[in-house]
């Protein structure tokens, strides 16, 4: 037999962004808690509104199946002495599987614990359970309450448990769990009773309160969209906005509100902005994708005095979009190459100077890098411009007052002042990827400064010691050199990444040398974990993630013969790798490099010396053509020879000269070799 279980968490409204990852916690927890007690059922689901927090089991056993198990103990020498009786250490296990040891069994030289233990009650387990889900529960910040000595993210204020009809009695912060619930804020009568848990949706909705999300959040979207058709426009939801009004309102209800046409001049990013981010209202577009002068927003409640509400947030936005029509007006008295005087006053960090020494470096480390990528003149010039201008929208009163139009400000203000579209576009795109799952630059001028941006951020923290260690990442600079390694991969740009520490260093005035050798290590393995990340997300096995991770200098190379080698495992590459290895192996005892080849006089050793010589020229031409998977196939021909030199010559000779000849050939192999790939990392099966 089973029953439905209900779990409801009552509290003040809890912050929209926690909701998802709270219901995603109580859900997997309480799955894990069922497994460890041997109780079965047939569906879990979590629910939730900004008040409320459930757990909806359905099919739950009513008991727990009854357990028997033979578990070993001691051996029998160690359970008994010479007289038969049990030693501390057989009573020791006896107590610990809680029988005596008088009934411990001896079979195949141990002793074993016969334990039988009878199932208990489901309800009786959850009177435990339950407090135990609640507590568990963990959040990135709690609160305190009267004079308790319990932490959660808002105040507890009721706790329903039911199992069917059965109440389960606990208490949590001084809460007796019962079937009583509370409806919504304005619309419903107050507490309201459920009767079982099957009830429970029926109940809730009954005192218009939609508390399963995925059914509020299609009511929201579908109620966005026909407010929106019925004024003529397509309304833009984002899935971020989206989710965060889901978990804003129990009982939703859209209206739609208008706003002055003046508006309409300001950069469409001005509107929205401060309609979308701070005000929680969609935007709505005609067919065209043009910004219409209207506005959706999403009440907690029901029809009554809509046009109360509407009229409420119409004032709230006039004067957002005042505030934003004055910060315009005032920041088009001057141009944006003004406005980078102020810059001066902005500090970069602390010991590196001011946003205005750090529009100085972009714009000299976008020539370097337009120089190194062999670009056209007009990108060179669109690039270094961009870099220039490409933080005065920061002293901006529109960027100070809407730091979220960053970028955005400084392209349409660059677009106002005349500068061409690529220079303009390029200022935008410099800050890409802003978050996770965000595009990357397309145009050339904004990949350039995106990357001058990136590496100076990253080159200039980590002078200051400031390398992100465990989740500490003030900086973010995980995401940006997660950034370049996507960009550069994206773009198809081979670009030394020790080519840009250096003028990022140069630039900076470091001139120690040992500083300078530190933070090409420090970059380089800062940029190989980042990158490999991205090689495990494009399905590369690991094995052979770690064999081209060696040298991440061309990190868009890295990335194709990271993709060769695995192309070339598909076939049986065993007897190639071997022959590597083999060879690398010994390698690693040369003491010098180079070889003679007049000292090479046993047949096979002068063969697979002929053998190298080839291939390293074929290999020349391949590797800079990045066709790695002609460069493998190449290098394959080098395992028949490596064989037969190993059957045929007594590497470690007597005669130092032949040896150290032997072992230079050797590491010569194992360098061309290693060039593509570092097979001693491979796994063979």
């Amino acid at each position: 037999m089973s029953k439905d279980l209900l779990l409801e968490i009552g509290t003040e409204e809890i912050p929209a962004h926690a909701m998802p990852g709270i219901l995603s916690q109580l859900k997997e927890n309480a799955a894990k808690a069922f497994k460890e007690l041997r109780l079965s059922y047939t569906d879990i689901r979590t629910l939730g509104t900004p008040r409320r927090t459930a757990l909806l089991v359905a099919g739950l056993d009513e008991k727990q199946p009854d357990v028997s198990s033979e578990n070993r103990g001691p051996s029998v020498a160690i359970a008994f002495d010479a007289d038969g009786n049990p030693t501390k250490a057989a009573q020791g296990f006896a107590r610990g599987q809680k029988v005596d040891a008088s009934a411990l069994v001896v079979k195949d030289g141990y002793v074993y614990a016969m334990v039988h233990e009878d199932g208990k009650a489901t309800s009786e387990l959850l009177q435990a359970l339950l407090p135990e889900l609640i507590c568990g529960l963990s959040f990135p910040n709690n609160m305190r309450w009267a004079d308790l000595d319990f932490k959660f993210i808002r105040p507890l204020r009721w706790l329903v448990a039911l199992y069917d009809a059965e109440i389960i009695p606990f208490e949590v912060a001084e809460v007796k769990s019962g079937r009583i619930s509370r409806g919504h804020r304005f619309l419903s009568q107050g507490d309201f009773s459920i009767a079982d848990a099957k009830s429970y949706e029926k109940a809730c909705e009954e005192q218009f309160i939609i508390v399963d999300q995925e059914k509020r959040k299609a009511m929201i979207r579908e109620q966005i969209e026909a407010c929106a058709k019925a004024n003529g426009g397509q309304a833009e939801i984002t899935e971020e906005l989206l989710e965060e009004v889901l978990y804003l309102v129990e009982y939703p209800t859209a209206l739609c509100g208008r706003f002055e046409d003046k508006y309409l001049q300001l950069p469409p990013e001005a509107v929205i902005t401060p309609m979308r981010d701070h005000q929680r209202y969609f935007p709505v577009k005609d067919a065209a994708g043009k910004l219409l002068p209207l506005f959706i927003t999403v009440r907690n409640g029901g029809t009554a005095h809509l046009e109360t509400v509407q009229h409420g947030n119409e004032r709230v936005l006039r004067a957002r979009l005042d505030d934003a029509q004055f910060f315009f007006d005032e920041d088009r008295k001057k141009s944006l190459e003004q406005h980078m005087d102020k810059l001066k006053t902005v500090v970069f960090q602390e010991g590196l100077g001011t946003i205005f020494d750090k529009a100085g470096r972009l714009e000299k480390l976008a020539g370097s890098i337009s120089d190194s990528l062999a670009v056209s003149a007009q990108d060179k010039k669109d690039a270094m411009r961009a870099a220039r201008l490409a933080k005065a929208d920061l002293v901006t009163g529109m960027v100070c007052e809407f730091t979220e139009l960053q970028g955005v400000m400084g392209r349409e203000y660059a677009l106002l002042d005349g500068e061409t579209p690529a220079v303009a576009k390029a200022i935008y795109e410099h800050y890409m990827p802003r978050f996770a799952g965000d595009s990357q630059p397309k145009t050339t001028a904004g990949r350039i400064v995106s990357l001058a941006d990136k590496i100076d951020n990253i080159v200039a923290t980590f002078s200051r010691g400031l390398i992100p260690t465990g989740s500490q990442d003030p900086f973010a600079l995980r995401r940006q050199a997660l950034g370049m390694v996507n960009m550069l991969i994206e773009a198809e740009y081979h670009v030394s990444l020790s080519a840009l520490v250096a003028s990022a260093m140069d630039m900076l005035g470091m001139q120690d040398a040992a500083a300078r050798t530190k933070m090409q290590a420090d970059v380089a393995d800062f940029m190989r974990l980042r990158l490999k990340n991205v090689l495990a997300d494009a399905n590369i096995r690991y094995d052979i993630v770690d064999a081209v991770l060696g040298n991440v200098d061309d990190i868009y190379a890295v990335y194709l013969r990271a993709q060769a080698v695995a192309k070339a495992l598909e076939k049986d590459m065993t007897k190639s790798i071997q022959a590597f290895v083999r060879a690398g192996n010994l390698a690693k005892k040369a003491e010098t490099e180079g070889m003679t080849e007049a000292l090479f006089t046993v047949p096979e050793e002068k063969a697979l010396y002929q053998a190298y010589v080839s291939t390293a020229s074929a290999l020349e031409s391949l590797l800079k053509g990045q066709d790695y998977l002609g460069a493998l196939d190449d290098l394959e021909e080098l395992a028949a020879p490596i064989d037969a030199f190993f059957d045929a010559v007594m590497v470690m000779d007597k005669d130092e000269k032949i040896r150290k000849n032997r072992l230079g050939l050797l590491k010569a192999i194992d360098a061309l070799v290693n060039e593509v790939a570092d097979f001693s990392k491979i796994v063979l099966a």
